[in-house]
């Protein structure tokens, strides 16, 4: 058993989640966790919503609310999302939490002291007509080093590089058009420079393992090359307040410092609510635990430079030296694992244009396998990947629907109407031996792809198999079977096929977990075979500490209960009924339909 901590990436609350988000974060993570946790080991699932930066400010103004019930709404929102997906979070909690803002403020106090971070001025910049301070993300200009033209105040999205504000050729707000105002600040810079060697060394070491996806360990190494002081804290009144700057309430920690620090301090939270406050150390101390982090590619240069930056920080690490903080030595990431964008046909899906499929609407309409299906079998694993409402529909109902879905149907059709219960089989001739080769043999291939994150081709392995499974009933032809001389037979062929089916569903849990807890009632079983998460309301843990909570909803689970990933041998005698239709098939209206949404 190996420990393993899966660090999904923070979803913003400045709205509810598109399908693109949950595509490179939701999915893809809870296939690993939900499989890990099958194959016998011990993982911690965490994150929560990101919910400071002065995009909630706008936004809040935009909509004449306060910040605070802002990212309440859509905090709620995004929760009762998640947790309709599927995504067995051991803990998804808030960076508006008071156990994250002394955790943060621990990690900042800790690299100060190591001296990583240093004072300096800077400039800032300002709107001429309110005079608040724009966010780096709201100003755009023409990168002054690809010369892409839609280039960010903190990053060109173009060629990766990061940016400051005063770097762009020509900036504008993206909030009015007007030109910004730059002018002199103080702020607290991480000293990147003093911890590049160690990041280096640390990435040299990650790609010597083979694991990273290329295009991610190489974009990682190539920041190194402009590696500089990256300022950690910001002129804003929302946020995380500055240890030592208490006095200066218009100074935060940047919203990028903190959210990264997320998948630490809701481990120390789980750990907290359950009871045992020190238990997130196994995950964290404990160098021969793995951690793995889930994220679309745009947050790639946070995940392999900046918080691994703040860990060898606070650890003490880097070319100056230092002392870990309370928290000890802090592993870092064993794996970034980052996918590609989904795009809304050759379009990137845009919530301001209206190009856009809401979570909660796709879940509302169709159901949470057929969207996490779709992901991993077609979803941007490796490369950008366009979703079509028309690949959508005939994905659904000729590889669920009539792949799958038919499987378990007509197995338990027929067990139903002949048997109206498991049979026990009788002698096993070469093509039963050979089918239930086949699907085992599958627990092995279905388990290397899961592992190495190649989850499209996981998804299609066991496609494949579920279709020989197919193909042995259309040899065996238990449905010609009707003679008393071909009950033994008859009764074999279905027990081979219950046994089959029972197995595939093991196979595709990690994937359809919704669906696999009722093809195991299909098949006789009871109880939950996939544990599934939960919301609960839980009390602030530190309601003195200014994040402004008494209680707030979290995303939990016991997973305690979680199948082995193996075959188990289905129970003769276990009553099976006529079975409905474990997946619905759509109309090819459905594409015109969703088609007149969007334009609508």
């Amino acid at each position: 058993m190996t420990r393993v901590l899966s660090a999904v990436a923070w979803p913003y609350t400045n709205g509810p989640r598109h399908i693109g988000h949950v595509a490179g974060f939701g999915v893809p993570s809870d296939v690993f966790s939900r499989f890990m946790r099958m194959a016998g080991h011990d993982v911690l699932m965490v994150s929560g919503t990101d919910e400071h930066g002065t995009p909630i400010l706008v936004l809040a103004d935009n909509e004449g609310v306060p910040a605070r019930e802002l990212v309440d709404t859509y905090n709620q929102v995004i929760v009762d999302d998640l947790c309709g997906l599927g995504l067995s979070y051991d803990l998804f909690t808030r960076t508006t939490s008071g156990n994250h803002y002394a955790v943060v403020q621990e990690m900042f106090e800790t690299c100060r002291r190591n001296g990583y971070m240093v004072e300096e001025t800077t400039q800032t910049a300002i709107s001429p007509s309110t005079g608040r301070t724009l966010p780096d993300r709201y100003i755009e200009g023409t990168c002054p080093i690809c010369k892409y033209a839609g280039a960010r105040g903190d990053q060109c999205d173009n060629c990766g590089n990061q940016l400051d504000p005063t770097d762009l050729i020509d900036p504008k707000s993206r909030i009015n058009g007007e030109t910004p105002e730059f002018r002199d600040t103080q702020h607290w810079f991480l000293d990147l420079p003093s911890l590049a060697e160690a990041l280096g060394e640390w990435l040299d070491q990650r790609e010597a393992t083979g694991l990273w996806r290329p295009n991610v360990i190489k974009f990682s190494q190539n920041i190194l090359k402009e590696i500089r002081p990256r300022a950690m804290t910001r002129d804003i009144d929302w946020g995380i307040p500055v240890p030592g700057w208490e006095d200066q309430p218009t100074k935060r920690l940047y919203v990028w410092f903190d959210a990264v620090i997320g998948y630490l301090s809701a481990s120390i939270e789980w750990a907290r609510r359950l009871g045992e406050p020190d238990k997130w150390r196994e995950w964290w101390n404990d160098a021969d635990a793995e951690s793995y982090y889930f994220m679309g590619k745009d947050n790639i240069v946070f995940h392999s430079q900046i918080w691994p930056a703040e860990l060898l920080a606070y650890n003490g690490q880097g070319s100056r030296g230092g002392d870990a903080g309370t928290f000890g030595t802090l592993n870092l990431p064993t794996e970034v694992v980052s996918s590609e964008f989904l795009t809304f046909g050759d379009s990137q899906f845009s919530t301001s244009r209206g190009n856009v499929i809401y979570v909660g609407d796709f879940l509302a309409r169709y159901g949470p396998d057929a969207l996490r299906y779709y992901i991993c079998a077609a979803g941007p694993e490796t490369s950008d990947a366009a979703f079509t409402w028309a690949d959508f529909v005939t994905r659904n109902n000729s590889e669920l629907v009539a792949g799958w879905g038919n499987l378990v149907n007509r197995t338990a059709t027929m067990i139903a109407k002949s048997f109206g219960e498991i049979p026990a089989a009788g002698p096993l001739e070469e093509v039963d031996e050979q089918v239930l080769t086949t699907v085992r043999d599958g627990f092995t291939s279905v388990g290397d792809l899961v592992e190495k994150h190649r989850l499209r081709a996981a998804v299609a392995e066991a496609m494949r198999i579920v279709g020989e499974v197919n193909k042995y009933l259309t040899v065996t032809e238990p449905y010609k079977m009707k003679d008393e001389s071909q009950r033994e037979r008859l009764g074999t062929v279905l027990h081979v096929a219950a046994q089959c089916v029972s197995d595939c569903n093991t196979l595709l849990s990690p994937f359809l977990p919704h669906s696999a807890n009722k093809v195991h009632t299909v098949l006789g079983g009871e109880g939950e075979f996939m544990p599934m998460p939960r919301i609960e309301q839980v009390d602030e843990l530190e309601p003195d500490n200014g994040a402004g909570h008494t209680s707030y909803s979290v995303i939990t689970g016991d997973y305690a209960s979680t199948p082995a990933w193996e075959s188990r041998p289905v129970v003769v005698g276990a009553k099976v009924d006529k079975p409905t239709p474990v997946f619905t098939k759509l109309d090819p209206s459905v594409v015109e339909e969703e088609l007149a949404r969007v334009s609508g």
